[in-house]
């Protein structure tokens, strides 16, 4: 048991280190010994977790899945919503998060790593609309698959002129603005008025979400609120 959460605390290590890599230099500018350095590890510690740099890097894009820490919500619109505001929030905070996006943009290594991270937030957005569409939360007209390939693609081109004109620091602002501008489309008139899509939503619920933690660890008896996307569609939110 000892070994076994040293090594997942090394793996998390590594990890970090190689997204601030990525993130700096991007795909073909990152190289194993920066990593290592960053780290703090043995090559061999790295080449233990991961065969080569592509596996670093799918790992990187495979970690926002478990970044972004959404509650689950009886509205599943106010779920949606809170996704794309939880991840507008933490990725300019959150170097897995934006390499996992500078990764999954970059035309380098896109074909290599199946699309990065895009192919897993359209499914787990759409996976939100179908379970809003039983809830009777959607219009007539929504089509859930069609919807969440339009809002990531939305979300994404957001976040990337977000990133070259402010450095993402407007993103939350940004990302306010697109939900607040695409929702009257989506949802039915008495769920829209419901909805929170403030710029500073995902501040709020990254908030709750620690508070929750805090208090399970203190042993009050509540439930852990589900993190990332593993339960909603085996995390298949990195945006972008």
């Amino acid at each position: 048991m000892v070994r076994q959460e040293r090594a997942l605390r090394t793996r998390r290590l590594i990890l970090e280190a190689a997204a601030s890599v990525f993130d700096d230099f991007g795909y073909e500018g990152a190289t194993i010994g920066e990593v290592v350095s960053r780290a703090g590890v043995t090559r061999g510690a790295v080449y233990f977790h991961f065969a080569s740099k592509r596996d670093l890097a799918q790992g990187v894009v495979e970690e926002q899945f478990v970044q972004d820490g959404v509650p689950e919500r009886s509205c599943k619109l106010q779920e949606f919503v809170d996704t794309g505001m939880v991840v507008a929030h933490l990725m300019p905070r959150n170097p897995l998060l934006s390499a996992g996006a500078r990764l999954s943009l970059g035309q380098d290594v896109f074909d290599e790593l199946g699309g990065g991270a895009i192919p897993g937030w359209i499914s787990r957005m759409e996976a939100l609309l179908t379970a809003a569409g039983e809830r009777g939360e959607l219009l007539p007209h929504v089509v859930p698959a069609d919807t969440a390939w339009l809002v990531i693609a939305a979300w994404t081109g957001v976040q990337i002129q977000s990133q070259k004109l402010s450095g993402r620091a407007d993103l939350e602002q940004r990302v306010s603005g697109l939900f607040q501008h695409l929702m009257p489309s989506v949802a039915v008139p008495g769920v829209l008025g419901s909805l929170q899509m403030g710029s500073d939503r995902g501040a709020r619920v990254v908030a709750e979400v620690a508070a929750a933690r805090a208090a399970v660890e203190a042993g009050e008896g509540l439930t852990e609120p589900r993190v990332g996307a593993a339960d909603a569609v085996a995390n298949g939110i990195g945006m972008s």
